[in-house]
């Protein structure tokens, strides 16, 4: 399986969370959260492609979160 391209949007199945790829530290994909954060490294055999649905839920949790001063 081809690794997911830097900039691209997964799931982290062992978590659930969801993250963009920000690079490759050793065998570990390094994802950070949407809306910012603190970096986690995954596996790349536990990561998958996030749907289109995937992203909207989390690009709109993350705005209203925002809207109520929960996340900067």
């Amino acid at each position: 399986m081809k690794p997911p391209a830097v900039g691209s949007y997964v799931i982290d199945t062992s978590t659930g969370r969801m993250g963009r790829v920000m690079g490759y530290e050793g065998p570990y994909v390094q994802l950070r959260p949407i809306g910012g954060g603190r970096e986690w490294g995954c596996a790349p055999e536990v990561v998958r492609a996030a749907t289109a649905m995937e992203r909207l839920r989390a690009a709109t949790a993350y705005a209203n979160a925002r809207s109520r001063g929960e996340v900067p």
